[in-house]
């Protein structure tokens, strides 16, 4: 039976699997929704980036992050133009431009998986199409389905996922946005709505062909190529183009998933997502095991050979030119509990790992200066450790509208208020919380722009000069947070000496308004105060429910409050205009949640937004974020570092928040794995053998004695028998 077991007796997986080119991870909560046209969050994008292919991808090693072609043969070409119809240059004010048409051009020759729905008779007709009950019988998965077929991408498979956006029923969740842009998406839903109200109640539940529809402003030029007609100037639009959003779905597909009988059966696009990507979803169990597997089909895209600098050193460029993807399946095994998942990856079984607060001692160490390694253990394993800052800001926002903070009617009034709300930003040491309750994963925010997103400075001229000052040379020095004797200064200067009114003596008191979970925590609450104590003035947490909470906010009447932001696309235009005063939550209900206006930083906002990156956008940034810091309307508080760990022989793994293609880069070295798997977990066999010989000894008298007893039973019995 010991022998059934193999080299390695505790492994969770199938025999079968032994030695086979598969990648091992693990997922902790289940994916929502794999509906391009609906799919929004980090969970559901570790599969469907894999499956789907926009016309546009990130970059995999260079950084700042950097779009190029996926399905493309070149970049889109976009061309704008003025009300008259006259195109304009590129550097044109954005106010002049009327519309910008964007087109693109689809590379020749790229296939879907192998589908169902791509079946076809021998005359052409589709297989599995007009299915009843009795052909469903059994069906349970796409797999059921015994033949499958593909055809080439067509730009017309763009343009009919665009459409989807527009179905009412579907409900994605940037039609509103991208309907700013896009009008003609308003037009197409109110048609969509009036034929589903034509077909009757049921109509909600049937297929709907949306080849019969027009979308106005997008338009099939030809097989390969379509055009899209943009409202104003919209540069950040390219981003969009990278994303699910806007990946192919073949009509085939969507009228497929829409028989009769398939939703009861979880056959559906938003279960069983399509695509020409390096992957396709071959088990979808997501209570317990989802599976990618190798798309036949695939085109063999190249490993790039470029990147940063540091990345030829770290073995990211030893694979220049070979076809991806280079891993055949990749297996993800749900783990709702951290430590199974820890141990896991400790044994060898899966493959990388994040860093929990529960495992951070054992995987890391962090010096007197704050710098991060792993520990002894991790080295001796051969783990690596990966950090990365995510393109995110959390921050405390004080509410602009609230008299204290923001300022009275008066120039003076609003003086004070400044220098009320810098004091504050000096006095709450950012280092310190994150070293206290993020075990340093994270970096002290300078501004709302995160390192590594065009607009962000580095070294002395990245500081907040506010709230730090330059310690040491221009190239060796660092950050020096400003002492609580200038914050004290300040608040002196505000009006508030020693935290009393200078005129009537009244205390300063400052409201955090916060939910359950966030800053009104305890501990956080505990140092928040003492924080504010070291300043001489009174601080109180005002915690409550979360729609309250978001009711405080909308109506103004929050003082200081905790938010974050988690960055669509590397553009600063995604995180400045977080402070646009057309953004302003009271007045407009939009993102500005500090209600901070000021004419000027619009201004120049407006013209940022649609300018290309270069020394003159650098430029406009670099005032538009030295206003943010004088007028401080934010404590710019910290950019999460995101840890990640994995094992030696898992290779051409580069961190990086928005590129999440990026399992057809990966390889294993697999006889690394095996070696290792088999020397971290070694059978300990001297346990059984000293419990039997436990066994042995406690039924070893027993045994004597019953033999004794028996053999005196039969003496006597041949002895009465005489």
């Amino acid at each position: 039976m010991l022998s059934a077991c193999g080299p390695v007796w505790n492994d969770p997986y199938p025999a079968a699997e032994r030695g086979q080119n598969i990648l091992y991870t693990a997922f902790t909560e289940r994916p929502k929704h794999l509906d391009p046209v609906q799919s929004y969050s980090e969970d559901e994008a570790t599969f469907l980036y894999q499956i789907v292919e926009p016309p546009l991808q990130y970059h995999y090693l260079k950084r700042p992050y950097a779009l190029e072609p996926a399905t493309l043969v070149d970049m889109p070409r976009v061309r704008r133009y003025d009300a008259t119809g006259r195109e304009l240059p590129a550097s044109a004010e954005a106010s002049k431009v009327a519309k910008s048409v964007v087109e693109l051009r689809l590379r020749p020759g790229i296939l879907y998986q192998p589908h169902p729905a791509f079946a076809r008779r021998e005359d052409g007709s589709p297989r599995y199409l007009e299915l009843d009950a009795a052909a469903l019988e059994g069906v349970r998965g796409v797999g059921d389905f015994a033949e499958r077929g593909t055809r080439e991408l067509e730009a017309g498979d763009y343009v009919h996922q665009i459409k989807r956006l527009a179905d009412p029923r579907l409900h994605s969740p940037i039609f509103e946005l991208m309907a700013e842009y896009l009008p003609g998406l308003k037009t197409l839903q109110a048609r969509l709505l009036a034929t589903l109200k034509a077909q009757g109640e049921e109509g909600g539940g049937r297929w709907l062909d949306l080849t019969r529809f027009e979308l106005p402003g997008v338009e099939v030029v030809d097989r390969h190529t379509w055009r899209i007609t943009l409202q104003g100037a919209y540069p950040q639009f390219l981003y969009w183009l990278s994303m699910p959003f806007f990946s192919p779905v073949a009509p085939e597909v969507d009228r497929f998933f829409g028989q009769p009988g398939m939703a009861e059966r979880n056959l559906t696009l938003d279960w069983w997502p399509v695509g020409t990507g390096p992957y396709m979803l071959v088990e979808n169990n997501p209570n317990a095991r989802m599976v990618l597997a190798r798309n036949p089909n695939y085109r063999g895209e190249p490993y790039p050979c470029e990147g940063e600098a540091v990345d030829a050193g770290a073995g990211l460029l030893a694979d220049c030119g070979k076809p991806m993807p280079f891993i055949d399946k990749v297996v993800f095994s749900r783990e709702r509990e951290g430590i199974p998942y820890w141990n896991k990856f400790l044994q060898g079984y899966y493959d990388a790992s994040g860093v929990s607060s529960d495992n951070f001692d054992q995987a890391v160490t962090m010096s007197s200066q704050g710098e991060v390694s792993l520990s002894d253990e991790m080295q001796a394993r051969g783990i690596q450790l990966l950090t990365s800052v995510s393109p995110s800001i959390f921050y405390l926002g004080f509410n602009m509208l609230d008299p204290l903070l923001g300022g009275g009617p008066t120039k003076a009034d609003k003086e004070r208020a400044r220098k009320l709300r810098q004091a504050i930003s000096v006095a709450l040491d950012m280092e310190e919380f994150v070293s206290i309750f993020l075990n340093g994963r994270g970096v002290p925010g300078m501004s709302p722009i995160p390192p590594g997103i065009f607009g962000a400075r580095e070294g002395r001229a990245g500081i907040n000069p506010v709230v730090y000052d330059w310690q040491g040379s221009e190239e060796a020095g660092r950050p020096v947070r400003k002492s609580l004797d200038e914050a004290r200064r300040l608040l002196a200067e505000a009006g508030w000496p020693n935290g009393r009114n200078a005129h009537s003596g009244e205390p300063l008191i400052i409201n955090l308004d916060t939910t359950p979970g966030g800053l009104g925590d305890k501990a956080r609450s505990d140092w928040l105060a003492k924080r504010f104590r070291e300043l001489g003035v009174q601080f109180v947490v005002r915690p409550t429910d979360f729609n309250r909470f978001q009711d405080k906010v909308r109506q103004g009447n929050a003082q200081l409050f905790f938010f974050g932001w988690n960055a669509d696309y590397p553009d600063p235009e995604n995180l400045l205009f977080l402070l646009h005063g057309a953004q302003g939550k009271v007045k407009y209900n939009g993102q500005n949640a500090a209600n901070y206006e000021n004419a000027e930083y619009d201004a120049l906002f407006e013209r940022m937004k649609a300018m290309p990156d270069g020394p003159a956008r650098q430029q406009l940034i670099d005032r538009m974020v030295a206003m943010l810091q004088h007028d401080a309307p934010w404590i710019f508080g910290f950019h999460p570092k995101a840890y990640s760990l994995q094992h030696g022989w898992v290779l051409n793994r580069k961190p990086g928040a928005m590129v999440r293609n990026t399992l057809k880069y990966q390889r294993v070295d697999l006889d690394r794995r095996e070696a290792a798997r088999a020397a971290w977990n070694r059978p300990v066999l001297w346990p059984l053998l000293a419990g039997a010989l436990l066994l042995a000894a406690a039924i070893a008298p027993a045994l004597i004695h019953w033999r004794r007893r028996e053999a005196a039973t039969a003496a006597g019995i041949a002895g009465g028998g005489r």
